[in-house]
């Protein structure tokens, strides 16, 4: 027999009101009041029916996630961080794959699932600004990654130019000075390339090393291949570094490969710094330095703005008082303390609209045998 929020009251003590605003997770009930109802809630096994739960508010219970490229790691560590953050306030998360083309990106803003999802959690590489203002659907949008729009989105990224500095600047305290940068484009969709170029040759400058441009190897695409391709070209033109940063984890990876088969040592010839910190950087032959973004953070934030956008009371004006496709500031999801930039956004215009929010999720620079060399231990 299912087990009821009666149920559940009656061997708690409490009304069915009180068991039901712990299992919402609202705030005002006293610590003591909370454990009781969840002791009862665990001693008769009760499981709350999410899909009624949502299904009174009007709602689906599902957030979609679109993604560039399910294929490479640094998005897959993400998607997992997002469905874990979603889980935390009772939400599914359904997974789109643009692979990067425009048209998908369209047809994912543009509502094809719009009775099917609550709100729509985007990484996008080819739209334009124009695209996303003409954006109909009213379902809450948060764009992440590092292409930036000037719409009223809340938009989560880190700082990529801040990001890039530190990775330069690390390099060059551990006697560095002809640092190559691995990953520059020139297409539209490379924007935290430029950033993060813009990053290594500020920092240079800012310690008083010439930024030489020919050690600027350009890229076709984000994976091991094209790492490995960039460092040949650079060492086949006789552009030998003594440091690379590159643009991601998996580029340096490559890089490394080649310096292996070159005869180069890293890092006793070559240090070098990656960005993203994954998995795969931990276990090579040569662990990889790397710029870590906060990922749990970003995936935090951008679910706590759909959630918070969703629970705003509706307004005229637009969806929920936008104006502008169904976009609200909420109160700050991160706080103080957490590592997270809150940049522009929060006040009203004129009309009553709130400008939103760009936040930065933080980052840090792990240090690990590219840059440090092995231990005695080892």
């Amino acid at each position: 027999m299912r087990v009821s929020l009666k149920d559940v009251a009656e061997l708690a003590g409490v009304s069915v009101k009180t068991v039901s605003n712990v299992v919402n997770k609202y705030q005002h009930v006293t610590p003591a009041t909370r454990e009781k109802v969840q002791r009862a809630i665990d001693d008769l096994g009760y499981r709350p029916n999410l899909t009624a739960r949502h299904l009174r508010k009007g709602r689906t219970g599902i957030i979609a996630l679109a993604l560039p490229e399910l294929g490479n790691p640094y998005f897959a560590e993400l998607a997992g961080a997002v469905i874990d953050a979603a889980g935390e306030h009772d939400y599914t998360v359904l997974l789109d794959h643009t692979q990067g083309s425009r048209e998908r990106e369209l047809l994912v803003t543009q509502g094809f699932r719009a009775r099917v999802i609550d709100g729509l959690i985007l990484n996008p590489l080819e739209l334009e600004a124009e695209d996303l203002a003409a954006r109909t659907d009213t379902a809450p949008l948060v764009l992440i990654g590092e292409r930036r729009y000037d719409l009223p989105y809340d938009h989560i990224a880190i700082d990529n130019i801040a990001a890039a500095r530190t990775a330069v600047s690390h390099l060059l305290d551990r006697g560095r000075r002809r640092i190559a940068f691995l990953g520059a484009r020139g297409d539209r969709a490379s924007q935290p390339a430029h950033l993060r170029l813009l990053g290594w040759r500020t920092e240079l400058a800012a310690r008083g090393v010439p930024a030489d441009e020919t050690l600027v190897a350009p890229v076709e695409g984000w994976d091991r291949a094209d790492g490995a391709a960039a460092m040949a070209a650079l060492l086949d033109a006789g552009h030998r570094p003594d440091a690379v940063f590159a643009y991601n984890d998996l580029i340096a990876i490559g890089a490394m490969r080649v310096m292996s088969e070159r005869g180069l040592r890293v890092p006793e010839d070559v240090a070098v710094v990656g960005f993203d910190d994954l998995t795969e950087g931990r276990y090579g032959a040569v662990t990889l330095t790397t710029v870590a973004p906060d990922k749990q953070a970003i995936a935090r934030l951008a679910v706590e703005s759909i959630v918070g956008r969703l629970e705003e009371p509706k307004t005229p004006g637009g969806a929920d008082g936008s104006g502008a496709g169904g976009n609200v500031r909420h109160g700050d999801a991160g706080g103080a303390g957490d590592g997270v930039g809150h940049r522009e956004g929060g006040a009203e215009n004129g009309e009553g609209a709130v400008v939103p929010r760009q936040l930065q999720p933080g980052f840090t620079l792990v240090e690990r045998e590219s840059t440090l060399g092995r231990s005695p231990t080892h």
